[in-house]
């Protein structure tokens, strides 16, 4: 059992959607990400999603994808200045969760469970990209990441 983290897609600018929606190489790279998790069978349970339009959009595309049959649900405490160790110490290792964020939350999520602090740099996030972390004996570890661009 294990959680997935996922930083949102890549947007627009305000200037272009005043809500940053995703773009169209966003829903592109989003997609890809997502067939690829399918075909691995990754066991993803449940979606849940900050409530932003781009984690918003990128939860549903991860969604349907993956066909998770209960639908995302918007929480509270992921959004990018939110409080890390309140968060984590809600998680369940065994839920098989989706977590679709933003940054600096999400990075500093991975750093706080891994390594025990949140002002680590312990992994760098891409867009749409997905970091499983895992528990096991006592503590958190990355076990596999899944991203947009290998170069």
């Amino acid at each position: 059992m294990a959680i997935f983290l996922v930083q949102h897609g890549i947007c627009h600018s305000k200037d272009q959607d005043p809500e940053k929606g995703l773009s169209e190489i966003g829903f592109e790279n989003t997609s890809k990400i997502a067939q690829v998790a399918k075909a691995y069978k990754i066991p993803v349970l449940k979606i849940v999603q900050s409530g932003k339009k781009r984690a918003e959009q990128t939860a549903t595309i991860f969604k349907e994808i993956l066909d998770v049959k209960d639908p995302c649900e918007r929480i509270n405490g992921i959004k990018p200045l939110d409080n890390v160790k309140a968060f984590a110490d809600g998680i369940d290792p065994n839920s098989n969760v989706m977590i679709v964020g933003h940054l600096p939350f999400m990075a500093r999520l991975v750093s706080y469970l891994t390594a025990g602090s949140e002002n680590l740099k312990v992994y760098k996030f891409q867009n749409s990209g997905i970091v499983c972390l895992d528990f096991e004996e006592g503590s958190w570890f990355i076990k596999w990441t899944l991203n947009p661009d290998i170069s």
